[in-house]
């Protein structure tokens, strides 16, 4: 009886038993809303989902001819180079902290990493109404105070534009105990006799261990967060949304791609062609941009 369970046939059952359903939802709720948004990309779909007016390319043309669109682009590529070396810098900061503990690491960890487990929005409306709020009762502002500085309407001041620092800081807050542990990892799988040889070599501790040692040993981990961080800041959306929108709309400025799109496709227009377009080639510039870095950084090639 036990053969027989164990057989081939079998063995390809027990495969499809377990696998099945994932890869049930993986294509239901992934593949079909992919492939329905490019088909969706060349109808003419306002307020529809079963469009009949087929455009073409149209839809690819009216929205690379956008300025708004092009403008969210330039809005994705200034909070990738602040929020890309912000938060990988601080997480390879954290991570070398932790590791050097010799108590209490376990502890600092989870302490570091609990702001994952917290939702964008949640985080985004303590950051909007207890931290930054434009009045003197935030607490930013109450530290202001306290130097002497005036109120500052940090998300409605576009000469500085302050509200980069509160969607920066938000982020780092949410993203950095992650990638903390993801570098923790690496550092961890570093052979401690490369350390110790350094040590009879006489290379001195602290900058030039962590130069020549430590850091070109985290190479393949550095890139792979890199690219993850390259990815989640074209996927921002709740943070911007929630703290820039006000009741009398989202403001013209800081409008990253999919806060764009959710204009487009969602709001009083509501083209889903036009939409799906959209996504489509944000789909298609997060793949180059994914392909380039890891063949430039040479992720995935074996190490020596």
């Amino acid at each position: 009886m036990g053969r027989r369970l164990l057989g081939p046939q079998n063995r390809y059952l027990w495969f499809w038993v377990f696998v099945g359903p994932f890869a049930a939802g993986l294509a239901l709720f992934t593949y079909v809303p992919l492939l329905w948004s490019v088909w969706l990309s060349f109808f003419d779909a306002h307020n529809t989902v079963t469009p009949t007016d087929f455009v073409g390319l149209d839809n690819y043309s009216e929205i690379l001819g956008d300025p708004s669109f092009i403008s969210s682009l330039v809005t994705f590529v200034v909070f990738s180079l602040f929020i890309v070396p912000a938060t990988y810098g601080l997480s390879l900061a954290l991570a070398l902290m932790v590791a050097r503990l010799r108590f209490a690491q376990a502890f600092f960890r989870s302490v570091f990493f609990l702001p994952t487990a917290c939702s964008y929005v949640v985080a985004a409306m303590i950051w909007k109404l207890s931290i930054f709020n434009g009045v003197r009762f935030g607490l930013a502002n109450t530290v202001l105070g306290w130097f002497g500085g005036s109120d500052t309407a940090w998300l409605s001041t576009t000469s500085p534009p302050w509200y980069w620092l509160v969607i920066v800081t938000v982020r780092l807050w949410l993203q950095a105990g992650f990638y903390m542990v993801i570098l923790l990892a690496g550092l961890q799988r570093i052979p401690r006799t490369l350390y110790e040889a350094a040590a009879v070599d006489g290379a001195r501790p602290g900058w030039q261990v962590f130069r020549y040692i430590t850091f070109p040993q985290l190479r393949a981990t550095s890139v792979a967060v890199v690219l993850l961080l390259v990815i989640n800041a074209f996927q921002a959306f709740d943070e911007f949304y929630n703290l820039l929108s006000t009741a009398r709309g989202y403001p013209p400025y800081a409008r990253p791609p999919l806060v764009y799109l959710y204009y487009v496709a969602l709001g009083q227009g509501q083209n889903l062609g036009l939409g799906s377009a959209g996504a489509v080639i944000l789909a298609l510039i997060i793949a180059v941009v994914a392909v380039v870095q890891a063949r430039w950084f040479g992720l995935g090639r074996q190490e020596d």
